[in-house]
């Protein structure tokens, strides 16, 4: 063997004994599962809603679409309690009502509960409210309630003697009491009598003088004279019930049942009916 062929077997050698001797090192790296992130959407601010308003229903009255229906609703029972006490047909009263408040619109209506028209006249001491009718300025009444104003129309018919034949007429012949009206002077409209027998018959008011006389006895039935001046008062200032009372020697409980009074609560200019 020649010297070349020694080198080359022992470059050999030592090639794999160099190759035999590495140790493969194997690097593990655990794998990191990325997690997915969900980006949520930011949250509406909450809108808070208002209630939904809910009527009283003592504050709420019955609406038909027609404002003289209206007005007969709001007033049947009145009228009819008005009848009772001063036999004055109920279809009178809400006729004449719904003609001369213009059914409750009318400036003296609304801001006077005045719903007959009725004038001061000597001798009131009530509240006042002035507007133009047959002259400019004229002094009208005024009330706190608009059933003072339906107590004041039945003494206003009874007090005065140019209307006594009128509590002659029978309870049901609205239109004998229509044309009575308008002959005793109430007004000087010659179609206010026809007004009010057409009003009464379209909206069919003289039920309401049936249903009115059916809940009077017998004797309430029967047509009474016009009640005296001395049988009525007006309220004065600090004037109570009790007071009231002890000038006309009647008791409280008298006064509420004759006026239909709930509490002992009076208003100056109220008109009482005291015997």
């Amino acid at each position: 063997m020649n010297f070349r062929s020694i080198l080359i077997l022992l470059f050999l050698t030592l090639l794999l004994a160099s190759c035999g001797g590495k140790k493969r090192v194997v690097t593990t790296k655990k794998r990191v599962k990325k997690e997915k992130v969900v980006t949520q959407p930011k949250p509406e601010p909450e809108v808070v809603k208002e209630p939904t308003p809910v009527e009283n229903p003592k504050l709420s009255k019955p609406t038909t679409g027609d404002i003289n229906r209206d007005y007969i609703l709001d007033f049947k029972d009145a009228a009819m309690r008005e009848m009772q006490l001063y036999k004055i047909p109920a279809s009178i009263t809400l006729a004449q009502g719904i003609l001369e408040s213009g059914a409750g619109r009318a400036r003296l209506a609304r801001e006077a509960n005045n719903h007959f028209g009725i004038k001061c006249h000597k001798g009131w001491t009530g509240g006042k409210i002035y507007h133009d009718d047959d002259a400019k300025g004229e002094c009208f009444r005024t009330y706190n309630d608009a059933t003072y104003s339906y107590r004041d129309h039945s003494l206003f018919l009874t007090e005065r003697k140019r209307y006594r034949d009128l509590f002659s007429l029978n309870l049901l012949d609205y239109k004998a009491w229509a044309r009575g009206l308008r002959q005793a002077g109430y007004a000087t409209d010659r179609r206010y009598p026809e007004k009010l027998i057409n009003l009464i018959e379209r909206y069919e008011l003289d039920q309401y003088d049936t249903q009115a006389l059916e809940a009077m006895s017998v004797e309430d039935q029967m047509i009474q004279p016009p009640l005296r001046a001395d049988t009525v008062h007006t309220v004065k200032p600090g004037e109570t019930l009790y007071r009231i009372s002890k000038i006309y020697n009647v008791s409280v409980e008298d006064l509420k049942r004759l006026n239909n009074l709930s509490s002992n609560t009076l208003s100056i200019g109220q008109v009482l009916t005291v015997k």
